[in-house]
């Protein structure tokens, strides 16, 4: 699995400010069955997420809610911008399986393999 990252801009036109995003940090787990990824998203919530899948392309947009409550800050460390990666999932991914939560501004993907690419025991007759 690879992670991916781009700037988005449209052809033809001039060219707008790139949209800035942070990356959120990830963790990646294989078992038998497929893949958890584990992203770390504070100030999202599950409205605030979009998870979409074109062709092998797997897209996470995470858009913070304002936790400053209308309050202006005169130091900040963690930038107000939001959330976006990119992964390249493997080809034996089974899409239509593909679950998501979000929970406590962790976000948890869990891919599932494919029936045909799991391991499988195959019983001896005799």
């Amino acid at each position: 699995m690879k992670t991916t990252s781009h700037e988005q801009t449209a052809h033809n036109q001039p060219a707008p400010a790139p949209v800035r995003y942070v990356t959120p940090e990830v963790n990646i787990f294989e078992t038998s069955d497929g893949w958890t990824i584990q992203a770390e998203m504070a100030g999202v919530n599950k409205d605030g997420l979009t998870v979409t899948l074109e062709g092998t392309e797997l897209t996470v947009v995470g858009h913070r809610t304002d936790t400053a409550g209308g309050l202006t800050p005169i130091f900040r460390e963690s930038p107000a911008l939001d959330y976006r990666r990119a992964f390249e999932i493997d080809p034996s991914t089974d899409a239509t399986k593909i679950t998501a939560q979000m929970e406590q501004g962790v976000l948890t993907l869990h891919l599932p393999k494919s029936e045909k690419v799991k391991p499988r025991k195959i019983a001896v007759t005799g």
